[in-house]
């Protein structure tokens, strides 16, 4: 890049968010707004510098996590997932998907080469999905484990999979578990910690997966658990099985993390003569000096000391209201689960200094109050919204808040929801760009998963513009066209844990001949 492209492209990234606003104005505001946003964009604005003081931090907390377990930071977890997918994987298997808000069951046909000949894709599917109840979500270990295997049983006899599978010929399982989580080998995770407002006891620093293998075998269930995944690993795996330029797999929705193939050599917590670790690279053809190991980063817990991010008085208040205060500090700046909170933490401090909602009525104002009333969906309409008079905007706080309101509070809104947005955008490319720089990847896909990846109408070009930034790219290439470009990921966790499962097998397989 040459050095005038270059001062260009620092001196935009340097300029405040309100002189690179794409807004057009719809209404002025008062002076005590006009100052309130002000204050706010000193705030919220992540400049080109700081981004890379972020992102040189980001690499340190990466590479002591590669180095040693139990650090304070990020844990880079093992996974002992040794290889990507060659496209010829075969098989059906059964996978459960525990999430922040669904548990889904899916029955996953692998068909590899054969598939993409029959020009009906590498794979079919039959799923279920179930709401969580809310309760369960601050419950106890029995219930959660009780309601997971009660919808397997409903799943295996609504789809007759009991015809077909027996206890002693059992249907292999796959267990996305999207939560930090420690792994002595690819069918076990003892839990770490609790993410995305979980705080069930019983299961922080026990294997979840000997739990629900238990709760299982109860019920006499017609399955095999052999594989425990997290999300990012499996839509990793997912697409490499589509798309062989996929370099890292990750998560920008309700938490947001990523996952990449580490050189063994990098991984100084793992015994390099752990038979493990031996037996599965020889079954996987790679050469000394070039095993692989999937890592799963869990970068949602990056800087809980603090020390580079740039807090807010909201974001403090944020954490100190979560179920892990002290906790998961990056993702409550960046995830899908807090961007809306954050928006509605704002409304509500300018509405107690009665700067807005003046005309409100009472029951407006008290579904405003109420915590997380506001999703980031709620952010995503307002930035999308190019209705006449941005009508759709206000239907959106009239069907969610029961507020009506003003063209000026319109505007304060749409400017609100740009700059929360941006600096979550921002902040997403910090983690890739840190595993970028570490592993000296120059270009590949990104395979994002997430409703703020694939659903906010202006991320992945706030995304890909900051990662231009950091990584100095071109000014043309800054705009998402650029050497690293995010792809849609494929399903992770039904898709990617059935790949990873019928690798598993495979692997199984070659170590019983030998």
């Amino acid at each position: 890049m040459s050095t005038s492209a270059g001062r260009r492209i620092d001196e935009e990234a340097n300029t405040s968010w309100r002189q690179r606003s794409e807004l057009e104005k719809m209404a002025d505001l008062p002076q005590s707004l006009d100052d309130e946003l002000s204050r706010l964009d000193k705030q919220f604005w992540i400049s080109g510098s700081k981004l890379k003081e972020i992102v040189s931090r980001f690499r340190e907390e990466l590479e002591e996590g590669l180095t040693k377990d139990k650090q304070e930071g990020i844990p880079m977890n093992i996974t002992w997932v040794h290889n990507l997918p060659s496209g010829k994987e075969k098989g059906t298997i059964l996978t459960i998907d525990l999430g922040g808000t669904n548990l889904r069951v899916c029955k996953v046909d692998l068909h590899g080469d054969e598939g993409g000949k029959e020009g009906d894709g590498k794979h079919s599917m039959e799923q279920e999905q179930y709401k969580l109840p809310e309760e369960m979500k601050t419950g106890d270990a029995d219930s959660l484990w009780n309601f997971v295997t009660e919808k397997v049983a409903a799943f295996i006899q609504d789809h007759k999979l009991d015809q077909q599978y027996s206890v002693e010929k059992p249907m292999p399982l796959g267990f996305t578990f999207s939560y930090p989580a420690t792994q002595k080998r690819i069918d076990h995770a003892v839990l770490q910690t609790w993410t995305k407002g979980f705080d069930i006891k019983g299961v922080e620093g026990q294997d979840a997966a000997k739990q629900l293998r238990e709760k299982l075998q109860e019920r006499k269930l017609p399955v095999e658990l052999i594989c425990v995944i997290n999300d990012t690993v499996g839509a990793m795996v997912a697409s490499t099985y589509n798309d062989p330029e996929t370099i890292v797999g990750a998560i920008f929705g309700t938490g947001c993390n990523a996952a990449f193939m580490a050189s063994l050599s990098r991984i100084g917590k793992l015994d390099s003569n752990d038979d493990r670790i031996t037996d599965a690279s020889s079954h996987n053809g790679a050469t000394k000096g070039e095993e692989k190991m999937a890592i799963n980063c869990e970068y949602g817990a990056f800087d809980q000391a603090k020390r580079v991010l740039p807090l807010t008085k909201y974001d403090e208040q944020i954490d100190a209201e979560s179920p892990r205060p002290g906790e998961q500090t990056f993702e409550k700046l960046s995830a899908g689960l807090y961007l809306g909170e954050i928006f509605r933490l704002i409304l509500v401090d300018l509405l107690d200094r009665s700067l807005v909602f003046s005309q409100a009525s009472d029951q407006g104002l008290q579904k405003l109050r109420e915590p997380y009333s506001i999703d980031t969906g709620f952010l995503s309409q307002i930035e999308d919204d190019e209705s006449p008079k941005f009508t759709k905007t206000r239907e959106l706080f009239h069907s969610t808040l029961s507020i009506q309101p003003t063209d000026v509070e319109i505007e304060l809104s749409r400017r609100l929801a740009e700059m929360i947005a941006v600096r979550g955008a921002r902040l997403c490319a910090c983690g890739v760009a840190a595993i970028c720089t570490m592993e000296s990847i120059e270009k590949g896909h990104v395979a994002a998963d997430g409703s703020v990846a694939n659903k906010h109408p202006k991320f992945k070009r706030r995304w890909a513009k900051a990662l231009g930034e950091v990584l100095g790219w071109k000014e043309k290439d800054c705009g998402g066209d650029g050497p690293i470009t995010i792809t849609s990921a494929e399903d992770g966790s039904g898709v990617g844990c059935a790949i990873i499962g019928a690798m598993e097998l495979e692997r199984r397989a070659k170590t019983k001949t030998h």
